[in-house]
């Protein structure tokens, strides 16, 4: 029976991605800080299909890990980027909390996953690592920091037979993108869920979600940096 671990479970991709998974009779063991959301959860899943459904908090992770199949790590916060640009304090709790953090597990679960000699590690990044832009490189920068750890971890535990899979979701509309206007870019949390699914299953190294953010962020890769430092974005 395969057993998926979910760090930041509450959050809307999370939740979408679990309820795929329970549908497959997958067992859970769901990390956030909610609890009364956590056991909300736990029992929805339970109802969809799901064999089993344990639950804690970050303290309890690295004791949880015995025979994890898959580990998602879905949590993160986007930041006010003026308001980080005027507070150093604030720019170090987002850089903490989308990074610092998550790099810290990563090293934790690196070691389990080398030893055990198979599974897959998946984190979700995003498209605003790929390029540093006025409007968000707080964010943007811890993001492109986890990209970066991935790979390095993804070619060190290659031999061990350990998939690491970077997520990059574009505009996903959640909770913490509420306050921004919607477009045709927008996606859904149960079409990302959709895509993570696929990618776990087909042991990719690196998905755009939907796919179609390749060729966008290939795009503004490539712009010239004198001509993008000029550019509102």
């Amino acid at each position: 029976m395969t057993k998926i671990m979910i760090i930041g479970a509450t959050s809307c991709i999370a939740e979408a991605v679990s309820k795929r998974y329970a549908k497959r009779g997958y067992e859970f063991y769901l990390v956030a800080r909610n609890e009364n959301r956590l056991k909300d959860l736990a029992n929805d899943l339970k109802i969809r299909g799901a064999k089993s459904v344990n639950y804690g908090n970050h303290e309890t992770i690295t004791e949880s890990l015995h025979n994890i199949d898959i580990v998602l790590i879905a949590y993160g916060t986007l930041g006010d980027q003026k308001a980080c640009e005027q507070n150093v304090g604030l720019a170090l709790q987002e850089l903490n909390t989308n990074a610092i953090s998550i790099m810290t597990l990563l090293t934790e679960l690196a070691n389990y996953f080398e030893q055990q000699k198979s599974g897959t590690i998946a984190v979700i990044s995003s498209v605003a690592g790929d390029r540093g832009r006025q409007s968000n490189y707080i964010y943007g920068a811890a993001k492109g920091a986890v990209s970066i750890f991935l790979q390095g971890l993804r070619n060190r535990l290659y031999k061990s037979g350990v998939n690491v899979l970077t997520i990059k979701p574009g505009f996903v509309d959640t909770p913490m993108t509420k306050d921004f206007k919607k477009g045709l870019l927008w996606s859904s949390p149960e079409n990302i869920a959709k895509g993570i699914e696929k990618a776990i299953d087909k042991k990719k190294d690196c998905v755009y979600l939907p796919f179609w953010w390749w060729g966008i962020m290939a795009f503004i890769r490539i712009i010239p940096e004198k001509i993008f430092k000029r550019m509102s974005l």
